[in-house]
């Protein structure tokens, strides 16, 4: 009988952790294998694999790649020093938070993980600084091998990241790059994104084209990188940048109440300012834009062109379907993962800075501009 409808893997779990501390298994000593488990708990696989992870994140085990689990010599409780044990094969990942786009960051990054032999433990930051900065600090004391770092921004703990790199714990950036910092990122090609979409605009016959970003330029590279490809194709196309049409850190000004008075508002201005087409910093800002723009009777891409970025699923699933830039989302981890195993196995150390390509998906939210251009004064 299951004692107190406890978990199978619990079981096993506390089983083995009172050997470990008991002495009855040494430091260095291999445990049985996650086959032996199973056949003497009368469990599966899977179960006697989960009791055995438990142990791993307890730090009371490391485990080789191809040989098995062993008692880990337990650090003195005393010392604050870091914990960096490259035979633990846990790889930590944190993100701002839990949606469709992070699930495949999570799957690019699993998949090639446990290709080599490691596991993946995923952390939550809830856009939150200091949640951000707690699991920083947590992560490499309790046994992990190295992070995967999604960051809230660009301009928070920087110093604590950069800490961590220079005590040579493995960390590798996605999404986002610090400026001048030698840590290895792996991101999205966000300025092609931003040239892509400005010219395909440009070749609809779009010269007022609005760039809109509900945080500031310099909070994250992604955002700054799109920023500059639309610049650059605006200049490639003799076509001045006016501030009039860049809108920008206005995230903090919105909720569930004055979204929509805050939108049209926009709107309206834009419109007033000549635009014809709006370039969002992602699909949500795209879709809020749009759906607004339909209930204010302006026609879309009639009157207003939309485009997105990310290729989020809400893009596919609105009046007008929009069209956008998609990430990669799979690749941009797996490559990080990859990474980060050679930081882990000290096989490559150089820094290095990979941009993963976008991809254009035309939908029905943008079309040739075929009113009146703006007169140029």
């Amino acid at each position: 009988m299951q004692p107190d409808n406890k978990p199978l893997y619990m079981i096993i779990f506390d089983d083995l952790k009172q050997k470990i501390i008991a002495g009855e298994y040494l430091p260095d000593q291999q445990l049985p294998t996650e086959v032996e488990l199973a056949e003497q708990s009368g469990v599966s696989r899977i179960t006697s694999k989960r009791a055995l992870i438990e142990l791993e994140r307890e730090g009371l085990i490391y485990r080789k790649r191809g040989s098995g689990s062993y008692v880990k010599k337990q650090e003195d409780p005393t010392s604050n020093e870091t914990n960096i044990n490259n035979s633990n094969p846990i790889i930590s990942m944190i993100v701002p938070y839990m949606a469709t786009n992070e699930l495949g960051f999570i799957k690019g990054a699993s998949d090639y993980l446990d290709s080599k032999g490691y596991y993946l433990s995923i952390h939550d930051s809830n856009w939150s600084k200091e949640k951000e900065k707690e699991l920083l600090l947590r992560i490499p004391k309790n046994g992990p091998s190295g992070i995967i770092l999604y960051p809230i921004s660009t301009m928070s703990n920087v110093e604590l990241i950069h800490a961590i790199y220079w005590n040579n714990y493995p960390i590798v950036t996605i999404d986002q790059y610090f400026d001048g910092s030698p840590i290895t990122s792996v991101v999205s090609d966000n300025f092609e994104g931003g040239y892509l979409t400005a010219e395909k605009l440009i070749a609809l016959g779009h010269e007022r084209i609005a760039f809109i970003s509900s945080i500031s330029i310099e909070f994250r590279s992604s955002v700054r990188d799109r920023y500059q490809g639309y610049c650059k194709a605006l200049r490639d196309h003799k076509i001045p940048i006016d501030p009039d049409l860049v809108v920008t850190d206005f995230y903090r000004e919105i909720n569930n109440l004055t979204s929509k008075a805050y939108y049209k508002s926009m709107l309206a201005k834009l419109l007033d300012s000549g635009a014809t087409a709006l370039q969002t910093e992602h699909d949500h800002v795209g879709v809020e834009l749009l759906k607004n723009a339909l209930e204010m009777g302006i026609q879309v891409p009639g009157e207003l062109s939309i485009v997105g970025f990310d290729d989020h699923i809400i893009s596919q699933h609105v009046e007008v379907p929009l069209t956008t830039v998609a990430q990669d989302y799979k690749e941009i981890a797996r490559k990080a993962a990859e990474l980060i195993v050679r930081q882990v196995e000290r096989l490559d150390m150089e820094q290095h800075k990979i941009k993963v390509p976008v991809r254009w998906v035309e939908r029905k939210s943008m079309a040739v501009q075929t009113g009146l251009l703006s007169e140029k004064s």
